[in-house]
C-alpha cells in the first residue's frame, strides 16, 4: 500500500537530495564496512542531525533492522535552506504500528526458540520509528545499515574489521544485514535506491507500489503485501460484476492514487465502465480538498465512488459529507482504508459509511500473538519507550515512577537507545499502581481477530530468517572447519548481497504450514473482501464476504449489506441498459457510458440487453413488432380476399357483363343500320375480345402457380392483340370504303372484303400467338418469391425469366395500338355520321396514353402491386376502348332509334 504518513512537498523532496549529499561520507563509510573495501586514507565523519531517542533493540548474533512509523508526523516547520533543516519532535502514538513493531518482536522470540530455524544461532532486532518523515526513514535506515555510532575513524589502510569491530561498541552499533520497512512506496522507492549499491535487502510489509516490481530498477527490494495492480484488477472486476458503469473517483496525489486509478481505468477499458470524475486529495490541504470532494460526490449523478486514500483522508471526506447529509452513496473500498477501526468506531459518519465494499489485506492469525500482546507490561520491560508510551496513552499515568519499577524483578535484555528519564514523558501524569494490564482491556491493540498488516511483517521475519538459515547451513558442518569455509558463512561475517541473493529463491514457511516465495520483488496475490455493516450497538462491523485468489474472485453476494440497508445491489449508471429490440448510441462529447437508446430499424433486431448494433435478419426472415426475434416472412400475393383484389376482381366482372350487354343489344339491333354500317361482325369479334380482357386479369389474381403464371401473360397478349387487330382492320375499312370513291379506286375494295377482314385479324392475331408460344416454350414466367423488398411479408410473385419475351408480347401490341392510332388520325375528317375513325382515335389515344403510363408504375412498384399496376392498365385500356367506341352507339340504338336509319347515318 503505498500511502504515506505526510504527503511530500517540493520542498522536502529537495531538502531530502540535500540530505544525501550531506550524509554522502557516512555512505561512503558504509560502503566500506559493508563491501570489505580497506579505506585508503584517514577519514574522519560524523553523522548529521539526530534521530528519535525511541528504539527498540535486542542483540543477537544477526541483528534485522526495521523501520515503522510508530508515532503521528508532527507539523512542518518552515525551511530556510541555509541551515540544517528543524523538525518538530514526534508525538501522539499510533497504535496499529505498534502492533506491527511487536508482531517483529514477536516472530523474532518465535523464531529464537524454534530449534530447526536458525539452530545455534540467535537473531537480534533493531526496531527505529521514522515518524512517517521520509528524510527520517532515510536517516534511521542509513543509520541501521552502517552501525548506529555518531562518528566515525576509518584508519588509513583499515581493514574492514577493523573498523568495524571496534572496542567499545555499545548496543545497537552492529549494522544490519536486511531491513524490514517501508511503510510507503514512495519511502520504499528512496530506500532501495539508496540501498541499492550495498545491496541491503530491503523487505516492505506496506509497499503496494506497482512500480517496485521492477528488478532492474529495484533489485533489493521484496515485499508481503501484493501489487497494487491485483487490488485494482479487483475492484474493477467489482464494478463490472456489480453493472456499476458510471462511478466516481477520489483518489490521493502521490504514486499510490494515481497508479491503482490508473491500473483500475484500464482494467475497465472495453467493458463500458466509466469514471464521471476523479477528484485529487492531498495531506497538506486535507480540508479544503474534503471539501471540495464531498460537493463534487453530492453533485454527482454517480452511485458508487471509488476511494484510493489514506483512512484519516477518508474519515475527513466521510465527515464533510455527513454535514450536507450525503448518506446514499455506495462506496468502495481500497485496503488503505477498508479495515479501518478508526473509522468503523466513529458514530459520526456511520450513515455515510454503511455498506462500504472494500478490498483489504489478506487476513490470518498468528498463535500465540494475543496472549503476547497481552502480557506485555512495562514491569517485564522496563526500558521499553514505546510500552511506556502506551501505558501513558491508555492508563494515564505514568510507569516511570518507583512503585513500579520496585515491583520490577524481571530485567530484560531488550533495550532502547537512551535512558528511560530521557523519554519524553507527562509530568503531570499520576505514577501507575502497578495493577494495570492489558489482559482485560478490550482494545484494538490486543484484537488478533484479523491480523492483516502484522501478519506481512510476520511472513517478512520468517523470509529474513529462511533467508538467513539458508546462507548460514553448511553442507560439511561436521568437517573441520578449513575444509568449508569457502561454502559456509559466519553470522558474524555476513554480507548483505549473500543474503539477497538466498533472499531471491527462499522458499518460506511459517508455523501454522503456510508456505510461500517471493517472485520476484512479489508475493502471490490474497486479498479479503470485507462489508461494513450496522450492528445494534451502534458502531459499524467488518464482516469478510469474498477473497481474491490472483485473478480468480470469490463473493458471496447473499451476505451483502449495501448502503441502502437492503439486499439489493446499487444501480449506478448514465443511462439505463438499451432494452432488447434497440441499440447505443453515443452521445456526442459525452463518455461512452452515456447514451441514448434508438430502436432497431425494421428488418433489424437485437435480442440482448445493451447492445451495441441491431443485426440484420436473415432474407427470408423479418423483424417482429418488438425487434427482438426474427420470424419468417408471411407469404403475400393478390388474392380474392384482399380489398385490392375484391376491388380489381369487382372491376374485371363488371367490365365483362357490360361488353356482354353491349353485345346483346349489337345482337338484338344487328339488322339495323347503326350495326350494319360499322361492320358488324367486326363488332362482335371486338366485343368478344374485350370480355377477353377483362377476364384475363382475374387469371392474375390468386397465388401464382406454374401454369397461372404462364397462362396469365399468353391470356393478356393474344386478347389485346385481338382486340387492336380489330379497330385496325376497322380503321382500314372505313379509309378503303372513302378511297374506293374516287375514280379508279373501285377495285380497293376487292382486299377488304368480309374474308379478307377476318383473315387480316387472324394474320394479325397469329404473330401474337407465336411469340407468345416460344416465350413460353423457352423461358416461361414461373413462381418466385421476391425477397428484394424488404418487409414484413415476401411476395410471391411470377418471375420473368426472360425479359425479351415479355417486351415483345408488349412491343407488338404498342405497334399495332400505334399503327391503329395513325390510321384512324388520318381518317378523322370523314363523315362523322358514318365514320368510326374519329371513336377509335380517342380510344387509343386512352390506349396509349395508359400503357406508356404502365411501364414506369409497373418498374417502381413492390410486391404484389407490380401485378395490380398490370391488372390495372389492363382494365383501364379495356374501359376505354369499350367506352369511346361502343358507348356513343348503343347512346343512339337504345334512347336516339330515329337516328338508327341509313338516311341519318348517309347524310354529310
Amino acid at each position: 500500500m503505498s500511502r504515506t504518513a505526510a504527503s511530500m512537498s517540493w520542498f522536502l523532496w529537495l531538502l531530502t537530495r540535500w540530505l544525501l549529499s550531506a550524509l554522502s561520507l557516512l555512505l561512503l563509510s558504509i560502503v566500506g564496512r559493508q563491501m570489505g573495501l580497506e579505506v585508503a586514507q584517514a577519514i574522519v565523519c560524523s553523522r548529521w542531525g539526530a534521530l528519535s531517542d525511541k528504539s527498540l533493540y535486542q542483540d543477537g548474533d544477526v541483528i534485522i533492522g526495521g523501520l515503522f512509523n510508530l508515532h503521528y508526523i508532527p507539523s512542518a516547520g518552515e525551511q530556510s535552506f541555509t541551515k540544517l533543516p528543524h523538525y518538530e519532535p514526534c508525538n501522539g502514538l499510533d497504535l496499529q504500528p505498534l502492533k506491527y513493531t511487536y508482531a517483529m518482536v514477536f516472530a523474532v522470540e518465535e523464531i529464537n526458540s524454534n530449534s530447526t530455524l536458525l539452530p545455534g544461532m540467535k537473531l537480534g532486532y533493531h526496531i527505529l520509528d521514522s515518524c512517517g518523515r521520509y528524510p527520517w526513514a532515510l536517516q534511521g535506515a542509513l543509520s541501521l545499515v552502517g552501525g548506529d555510532t555518531h562518528s566515525c575513524n576509518l584508519t588509513t589502510s583499515m581493514p574492514r574489521s577493523a573498523a568495524y569491530e571496534q572496542p567499545g561498541e555499545t548496543a545497537g552499533n552492529h549494522p544490519v544485514p536486511l531491513l524490514i520497512g517501508a511503510a510507503a512506496s514512495t519511502t520504499g522507492i528512496m530506500l532501495s535506491s539508496i540501498l541499492g549499491p550495498l545491496s541491503v535487502p530491503v523487505i516492505s510489509y506496506l509497499a503496494s507500489c506497482p512500480c517496485l516490481s521492477d528488478r532492474t530498477k529495484f533489485p533489493n527490494f521484496f515485499r508481503t503485501i501484493p501489487s497494487d495492480i491485483y487490488q485494482a484488477r479487483a475492484m474493477a472486476r467489482l464494478a463490472i460484476r456489480f453493472n456499476w458503469t458510471w462511478m466516481g473517483a477520489v483518489v490521493v496525489n502521490n504514486d499510490y492514487g494515481q497508479l491503482a486509478t490508473q491500473v483500475f481505468q484500464e482494467e475497465i477499458q472495453g467493458k463500458g465502465v466509466c469514471l464521471e470524475f476523479i477528484e485529487t486529495v492531498s495531506r497538506e490541504t486535507i480540508f479544503n480538498d474534503a471539501r471540495r470532494a464531498a460537493l463534487t460526490i453530492q453533485a454527482s449523478t454517480a452511485r458508487v465512488i471509488l476511494i484510493f486514500c489514506w483512512y484519516t483522508d477518508v474519515k475527513k471526506i466521510f465527515q464533510e459529507l455527513a454535514k450536507i447529509n450525503v448518506t446514499d452513496r455506495q462506496f468502495l473500498a481500497s485496503e488503505a482504508w477498508s479495515t479501518s477501526d478508526d473509522l468503523l468506531q466513529d458514530l459520526a459518519i456511520s450513515k455515510v459509511a454503511n455498506g462500504v465494499l472494500g478490498v483489504a489485506i489478506r487476513s490470518s492469525t498468528i498463535p500465540g500473538f494475543e496472549k503476547y500482546l497481552k502480557s506485555l507490561h512495562p514491569i517485564h520491560r522496563h526500558d521499553d519507550e514505546f510500552l511506556r508510551d502506551l501505558w501513558q496513552k491508555e492508563f494515564g499515568c505514568s510507569p516511570n515512577s518507583s512503585p513500579l519499577k520496585t515491583m520490577s524483578d524481571h530485567p530484560s535484555d531488550v533495550s532502547t537507545s537512551s535512558p528511560a528519564k530521557g523519554s519524553l514523558q507527562k509530568p503531570s501524569l499520576p505514577p501507575c499502581s502497578g495493577t494495570e494490564s492489558l489482559e482485560e482491556l478490550q482494545h484494538p491493540f490486543t484484537d488478533t481477530s484479523q491480523l492483516r498488516v502484522a501478519y506481512n511483517v510476520y511472513l517478512a521475519v520468517y523470509a529474513a530468517a529462511h533467508a538467513l538459515h539458508s546462507l548460514l547451513s553448511c553442507p560439511n558442518r561436521d568437517s573441520p572447519p578449513g575444509n568449508n569455509s569457502s561454502t559456509c558463512s559466519s553470522p558474524k561475517h555476513i554480507k548483505p548481497i549473500e543474503l539477497l541473493q538466498h533472499l531471491n529463491k527462499v522458499n518460506v514457511t511459517t508455523p501454522q504450514g503456510e508456505m510461500f516465495y517471493f517472485q520476484g520483488a512479489d508475493i502471490p496475490a490474497k486479498y479479503d473482501i470485507v462489508n461494513w455493516q450496522n450492528t445494534d450497538e451502534g458502531p459499524l462491523k467488518l464482516v469478510l464476504i469474498g477473497r481474491v485468489d490472483g485473478f480468480d474472485l470469490h463473493l458471496n453476494e447473499s451476505a451483502i449489506q449495501w448502503s441502502t440497508g437492503s439486499n439489493q445491489v446499487p444501480v449506478s449508471v448514465c443511462s439505463e441498459s438499451c432494452p432488447p429490440g434497440t441499440r447505443k448510441a453515443n452521445r456526442k462529447g459525452e463518455p461512452l457510458c452515456c447514451f441514448d437508446c434508438i430502436p432497431c430499424a425494421e428488418g433489424e433486431i437485437s435480442n440482448k440487453t445493451g447492445s451495441l448494433h441491431c443485426e440484420r435478419c436473415p432474407s427470408e426472415f423479418w423483424s417482429n413488432v418488438e425487434q427482438t426475434a426474427c420470424v419468417p416472412r408471411q407469404l403475400d400475393f393478390l388474392s380474392f380476399n384482399e380489398t385490392l383484389g375484391i376491388t380489381l376482381t369487382t372491376a374485371a366482372v363488371s367490365g365483362a357483363k357490360v361488353t356482354t350487354a353491349v353485345f346483346v343489344v349489337f345482337l338484338c339491333y344487328r339488322q339495323t343500320p347503326m350495326v350494319r354500317a360499322n361492320n358488324s361482325e367486326l363488332s362482335f369479334l371486338l366485343l368478344l375480345s374485350l370480355k377477353l380482357c377483362f377476364l384475363c386479369s382475374l387469371v392474375f389474381i390468386g397465388r401464382p402457380s406454374v401454369w397461372s403464371c404462364r397462362f396469365q401473360q399468353a391470356a393478356f397478349g393474344i386478347s389485346f392483340v385481338l382486340c387492336i387487330s380489330c379497330l385496325l382492320v376497322k380503321t382500314l375499312v372505313v379509309l378503303a370504303v372513302f378511297r374506293s370513291a374516287r375514280p379508279g379506286a373501285g377495285a380497293l375494295m376487292k382486299w377488304f372484303g368480309p374474308g379478307q377482314q377476318r383473315g387480316s385479324v387472324g394474320l394479325f392475331t397469329s404473330i401474337q400467338v407465336i411469340i407468345c408460344a416460344t416465350w413460353l416454350s423457352l423461358s416461361p414466367p414461373v413462381p418466385r418469391h421476391d425477397l428484394g423488398f424488404q418487409g414484413s411479408k415476401v411476395t410471391l410473385e411470377c418471375a420473368m425469366h426472360s425479359v425479351v419475351g415479355f417486351s415483345l408480347v408488349l412491343g407488338y401490341i404498342g405497334l399495332l395500338a400505334c399503327t391503329c392510332l395513325l390510321l384512324a388520325f388520318l381518317a378523322r375528317k370523314l363523315p362523322d355520321n358514318f365514320n368510326e375513325a374519329k371513336l377509335i382515335t380517342f380510344s387509343m389515344l386512352i390506349f396509349c396514353a395508359v400503357w406508356v403510363a404502365f411501364v414506369p408504375a409497373y418498374v417502381s412498384s413492390p410486391g404484389k402491386y407490380v401485378v395490380a399496376v398490370e391488372i390495372f392498365a389492363i382494365l383501364a385500356s379495356s374501359y376505354g376502348l369499350l367506352l369511346c367506341i361502343f358507348a356513343p352507339k348503343c347512346f343512339i340504338i337504345l334512347l336516339r332509334p330515329q337516328k338508327n336509319t341509313k338516311k341519318h347515318l348517309m347524310a354529310r
